[in-house]
């Protein structure tokens, strides 16, 4: 793979609702969408894990919610017992998330992250590790052979729309720049007919432009090759990322 670009668009929180769900499914059958990560307690899980039972091209992994308990700080004068309670209590979440993951779509994540990326905090990142490891899958951002593009997103990170990012200009200019190798690009297709949160009106412009033609013929000039997490060689995760 170090001779060519592999790109592994993954699009996040599917089994959020029902109009989510109908946008990725959309964007990865008109459009460029090859992976998703599954919510396993939302709503709409269960009909998002009988879509990829029934498509096996889509990729899915797990997609972890942690409570603020599980990943805030702990005190500076906190006990080796409550840090140790702590890591008890997130791991078993973990293990029940990803049992429940198995139940639905009746295999193994093909990945593992995590809401609002959670799982990179000190205080259960090695929890996600230890999984990772056990599961021989990538872990989102600590996988040193697949770079993660978070770029593709419709705020600015200080809370405003910037509706440009999303654009089908703004998507073919991230692929223009995607490296060799194997790189994830994230993404939040879906449709805002259910929802009721800040990011609704950019999902559904999000799924016009995974789907616009222009998008599919730069993938096609660029010679990048579409792939899934199933597509990456297993990667021991020692060392990375530290």
């Amino acid at each position: 793979m170090e001779d060519a670009r592999y790109v592994i668009v993954n699009g996040d929180d599917f089994g959020l609702s029902r109009s989510v769900n109908l946008g990725l499914t959309e964007a990865h059958e008109r459009g460029i969408v090859t992976s998703a990560s599954l919510m396993v307690d939302r709503p709409a899980s269960a009909e998002a894990a009988a879509y990829a039972r029934e498509h096996p091209r889509l990729g899915v992994g797990l997609h972890v919610e942690l409570q603020a308990w599980q990943v805030s700080r702990l005190p500076r004068k906190g006990s080796a017992r409550s840090a140790a309670a702590l890591e008890q209590r997130t791991a078993a979440e973990l293990d029940r998330q990803l049992k429940r993951f198995r139940s639905l779509v009746d295999r193994d994540p093909s990945h593992l992250d995590s809401h609002q990326h959670r799982h990179l905090r000190d205080v259960v990142r090695p929890l996600f590790e230890e999984q990772a490891r056990a599961l021989g899958v990538p872990l989102r951002r600590l996988d040193p052979r697949v770079r993660f593009v978070g770029d593709f997103y419709g705020h600015d990170g200080r809370g405003r729309p910037d509706t440009d990012a999303i654009s089908p200009g703004s998507l073919i200019a991230l692929l223009q720049g995607i490296d060799v190798g194997v790189t994830e690009l994230g993404c939040h297709p879906g449709y805002a007919a259910d929802l009721d949160d800040w990011y609704r009106m950019e999902r559904e412009l999000e799924v016009e432009t995974l789907c616009d033609p222009a998008v599919r013929a730069a993938v096609r000039e660029l010679e990048i090759h579409l792939c899934t997490f199933d597509d990456v060689r297993p990667v021991p995760l020692e060392g990375a990322g530290r």
